[in-house]
């Protein structure tokens, strides 16, 4: 059973009242809306027309919406291969990306990128890698450029736990403190690559965040199924490194619950126990959130049940209009692959 050190902790850390009812219950209506959809891509993979690997990042909604709440609608975020997140937390197209899942020709990449690789620059979601570390330098010649042209913007790199056995990960980071770049290194640790659970890739005693320190890095670790702990770490960072204060490395400690990748739980292969993940199941970020606008009056029932009804009637429409759109052309497969 891993161990979970913010286990039952909540929201006792955080002052609610200082945020606006608007955006507590923005940043619910935000998490819930990335749930449905996923939970909604799960149920209907089995029919075999999505034609895209997927990986769900259920349990891990508050990362993806804490931070793009944080950042400006001018800053840039750079993914890992579990995009779906961070692309509908920085405001992607959810028809576009339901069209990528099912190569359509309208789809955010024209059906050369799928799941892996959602991609809308528009607003700031500016690229995405699969290969485990390969968005890091990326991120980091992209703060680099941002720097040199004087740009008032901030990146944001987000990164699993796998991430730090690359030694890409620890050149970037070595040279982003060394030239104070405006990123922010938001690595999301849900504790597992694949089927390899971090102990089995890192000493028992070592934590992630003090590694980065060890390269001079202001570094932090959070717990990542509070929203507002995102937010908030996430606001801090960004500022300072908008202010020329350089770069940030931040833990955000949640939890996979389903498999690496497809669909459902992959527990009963053997490399976790059931126990654990329903363990986990007790944080789950939207409900843990949830329960603590109800407390406080700032949610109603009757008001969730008309979030799930619109975001719902998005999904219908998103998956009808991926649907029936297009297939690419034959004569279309050869753009975009050499540069001129």
């Amino acid at each position: 059973m891993i161990k979970y050190k913010y286990k039952g902790q909540g929201y006792s850390n955080i002052d609610i009242s200082k945020y606006s009812d608007k955006f507590l219950v923005d940043l619910y209506f935000s998490m819930l809306r990335i749930r449905m959809i996923e939970e909604t891509i799960e149920s209907k993979y089995h029919e075999d027309q999505m034609k895209s690997p997927i990986h769900l990042v259920i349990g891990q909604e508050a990362t993806s919406v804490g931070v793009c709440a944080a950042l400006e609608a001018t800053d840039h975020i750079y993914s890992s291969h579990r995009t779906h997140g961070n692309y509908l937390a920085k405001g992607g197209d959810l028809r576009a990306m339901m069209s990528e899942l099912f190569c359509r020709a309208n789809g955010c990449c024209g059906s050369r990128g799928g799941s892996m690789h959602l991609i809308d620059k528009d607003v700031g979601m500016m690229s995405t890698s699969a290969i485990v570390a390969g968005i890091v330098p990326i991120a980091s010649g992209a703060a680099l450029a941002a720097k040199m042209k004087n740009e008032n913007r901030v990146i944001g790199a987000f990164l699993g736990d796998a991430a730090m056995e690359e030694g890409a990960f620890w050149e970037s980071l070595n040279f982003s403190v060394l030239k104070k770049l405006p990123i922010v290194y938001l690595c999301e640790n849900n504790f597992y690559s694949v089927c390899s659970p971090l102990d089995k890739r890192q000493p028992e005693s070592v934590e992630l965040f003090k590694k980065a320190a060890g390269f001079g890095i202001e570094a932090r670790q959070i717990d990542a199924t509070n929203v507002l702990n995102v937010y908030e770490a996430t606001v801090e960072a960004a500022e300072k490194a908008r202010n020329g204060g350089g770069p940030t490395f931040i833990e955000n400690v949640a939890y996979r619950w389903r498999g690496h990748g497809g669909a459902g739980d992959d527990s009963k292969t053997g490399y976790r126990g059931l126990d654990e993940v329903e363990d986990w199941q007790l944080e789950c970020p939207i409900e843990t959130f949830k329960t603590e606008l109800i407390r406080h009056e700032i949610l109603k029932d009757n008001v969730i049940g008309e979030f799930k009804h619109k975001i719902q009637l998005e999904i219908d429409d998103a998956f009808e209009h991926a649907i029936n759109s297009s297939d690419p052309l034959e004569e279309s497969l050869m753009q975009h692959v050499y540069a001129e």
